[in-house]
């Protein structure tokens, strides 16, 4: 009896917590989310329909299947106590890196002139670099978030320690090559080592050094001519039209013609005509310019910013350093990213290859996002003070 009643008030308690952790979710991060999943879908099949005569729905069923997995892991991670991933943080930044080496050995293969994935079989494709950001983001956050004694932010050690973490994935990304992914990585680093209390003069060093190491990288040739003609087509598309500025060039006439209120789903010519290359990926937004204009674009660029802001509030009420460095990095990562991918589309950034976050179609792309959103919802739920 008296084992049968213990049973019970922990089988209660455990019932109790989870009742507790669902009514702490921050439904102002999930509904966004939710919202952004099913636009994505219609801009998904709208952008794949015409170019899949067999199976005009392949893309979005694979699509809404990628939800579904990354619902999963969301949920999974918003599940786990956040605090506990300082244990396993050298783990999953090991296993981030040992993938990153996976990809430049005869396990990778090379899509659309960047050698960054591995096949596993049945259509299904893995980018080590997306889960490398989240590798990344919680070392640091271990790292920067446990000051040593005597210190109110993290010391010249740990700053050259951090730069060391983040440079390793980095210099195997520029392997690949993947400029658009290590863009990213200098802005989670940038950011999370400026939240962490580090000097100010550390901060501009960076941005300085950035500079100096991105025009190095140029003029050492390592770079391939067409990656930098890519990169610089945004200044000038009109340059080569029918090469380098192709993309950019058709990215600004499908979002200029749907002027305010857009085509309508399935009726955007540029979409269906395929003139715009990647746009179920890379250039998912031009489909929303082009068929839901310039309010549905709107709308989604508000979506995403809820979803920014939701984090920004996470980071400032978390109870602990930690909390704080990873709600920070995981919002540098989706701000960053979602500015470049939008910024590229309208011709005020350089085409990198970057997907939409929570938009885009891919896989491996879609579960790191949802990951760093369980991440968020983990923080919020154990380690925020009310919002």
């Amino acid at each position: 009896m008296i084992g049968g009643y213990g049973a019970q008030r922990s089988w209660a308690r455990r019932m109790s917590d989870r009742d507790s952790v669902f009514r702490r979710l921050d439904w102002g991060l999930v509904l966004p989310v939710v919202a952004l999943g099913v636009i994505s879908s219609f801009l998904v099949f709208s952008a794949t329909r015409a170019g899949l005569r067999a199976d005009p729905d392949a893309f979005l069923k694979k699509h809404v299947l990628n939800l579904g997995i990354g619902t999963v892991l969301y949920v999974v991670v918003a599940s786990f106590d956040y605090r506990l991933l300082r244990a396993y943080a050298p783990i999953l930044y090991g296993l981030s890196v040992i993938g990153l080496m996976a990809v430049l050995t005869p396990l990778g293969d090379t899509v659309n002139g960047s050698h960054s994935w591995i096949v596993i079989g049945g259509g299904f494709q893995i980018q080590p670099s997306e889960f490398a950001k989240v590798g990344l983001v919680v070392l640091m956050a271990m790292l920067l978030g446990e000051p040593r004694d005597g210190e109110v932010g993290p010391g010249r050690r740990d700053i050259l320690i951090a730069l060391a973490i983040a440079g390793a994935p980095a210099a195997l990304i520029m392997l690949q090559p993947d400029l658009g992914t290590t863009m990213v990585l200098c802005a989670v680093v940038l950011g999370m080592l400026a939240v962490s209390g580090v000097a100010k003069r550390w901060t501009l060093g960076l941005v300085v050094g950035g500079i100096l190491l991105a025009a190095a990288v140029v003029m050492m040739g390592l770079l391939k001519d067409y990656q930098i003609a890519r990169f610089t087509a945004f200044l000038d598309p009109t340059a080569d039209p029918r090469g380098a500025g192709y993309n950019a060039a058709q990215a600004k006439i499908a979002i200029g013609s749907g002027g305010m209120f857009g085509k309508g789903l399935f009726q955007g010519e540029q979409t269906t005509g395929q003139f715009v290359p990647e746009q179920q990926t890379d250039f998912i937004f031009t489909v929303a310019g082009e068929e839901l204009g310039f309010v549905g674009s709107l709308v989604i660029v508000l979506l995403i910013t809820v979803i920014l802001y939701r984090g920004l509030r996470i980071a400032v009420h978390a109870t602990d350093m930690f909390g704080t460095l990873v709600a920070t990095g995981v919002v540098c990562w989706l701000g960053f990213q979602a500015f470049e991918n939008i910024g590229m589309c309208i011709g005020i950034m350089p085409i990198t290859g970057l997907p939409l976050p929570f938009v885009s179609y891919g896989g491996s792309a879609t579960f790191a996002t949802m990951i760093a959103l369980g991440l968020l919802q983990g923080v919020h739920v154990r380690g925020s003070r009310t919002l």
